[in-house]
């Protein structure tokens, strides 16, 4: 959009129901929008202003606080295809450039995602569950695990090497991932919930093929922003709509339903992390159990 800036900043705000002295606000502490300057000093807006403000104000309405809801509208339109949607870790990092990974090895990753499923599952709540897990043989050895979280789920999504999309009754959806492709390197778990909404994501570092296998390195993110975990959930469903372009449409819905702002209820961030330190404690006095979505 190239027209010359002519609009107000009273038609602007009329037009996408932010007050005027919150544009300024958001002008002079974010930079956005950048009107024109009249000699008289009054600031024109141009249409594309309009439309950043419009991605801004929704970016919000998903939960999304102000800096990164921002951030979100300038690289990422609402519904908009993007290069990283073959990958959860990359898209998270390229929505929320404010995140600091940290190496982590894959017993701290083992015992931090059997926290997560254990504390959604322990809540009988709806959630919407994803999780890629590499390899079809990483997630047979947990598939009786996932079956139990799947039964209350509002719907259950795993990724991995499958040969074939199945949607077996009362269990999660199967959906194949190219090995090859960024999320063979990736694991991810995501929980989106109304009493508790998490996220696990983590990508692992080259060059470890002699390391053992526990000690593996994966750089790592976690999160209890509602926010994130919702663009958590979105990426990985546009990554499941490549293979289940129905499967993918059925749970959009869900995804643009608003979401609460902030995190979950300060119980259950304690409970979670009290379950945290109790796995990944017990993970450096005995072997690790079942693996959850891992290399």
């Amino acid at each position: 959009m190239s027209e010359e800036p002519s609009l107000t900043i009273r038609a602007v705000a009329a037009r996408t129901g932010v007050e005027a002295a919150t544009l300024r606000m958001w002008e002079q502490r974010h930079g956005v929008p950048r009107p024109r300057r009249l000699q008289s000093g009054h600031r024109r807006y141009s249409e594309a202003d309009v439309a950043l403000i419009d991605r801004v104000v929704r970016e919000r309405e998903a939960g999304l606080e102000l800096r990164a809801a921002i951030a979100a509208a300038h690289r990422v339109p609402r519904g908009a295809q993007t290069p990283d949607e073959s990958s959860i870790h990359a898209g998270l990092r390229r929505r929320r450039p404010e995140l600091d990974p940290y190496p982590l090895p894959k017993r701290v990753l083992i015992g931090m995602s059997h926290a997560i499923e254990d504390e959604c599952g322990v809540s009988g709540q709806r959630a919407m569950l994803f999780a890629s897990f590499q390899r079809e043989r990483f997630y047979r050895l947990a598939e009786s695990r996932w079956r139990d979280l799947a039964g209350p789920a509002r719907c259950a999504i795993v990724l991995a090497d499958f040969a074939e999309l199945r949607e077996p009754p009362g269990a999660p959806c199967e959906v194949p991932s190219d090995r090859a492709e960024p999320l063979g390197r990736e694991w991810s778990l995501i929980c989106d919930g109304p009493q508790l909404a998490a996220l696990l994501s983590g990508w692992e570092r080259p060059g470890q093929e002699h390391a053992p296998d526990g000690e593996r390195t994966f750089e790592t993110v976690w999160s209890v922003d509602r926010g994130l975990v919702r663009e958590a959930a979105r990426l990985a469903c546009a990554i499941a709509a490549r293979s289940a372009p129905n499967l993918a449409e059925s749970v959009r819905a869900a995804l643009d339903e608003p979401v609460g702002r902030g995190v979950p209820a300060g119980e259950a961030i304690e409970s979670l992390t009290n379950r945290m330190v109790a796995y990944v404690g017990g993970a450096r006095r005995r072997p690790a159990p079942p693996p959850s979505p891992a290399a």
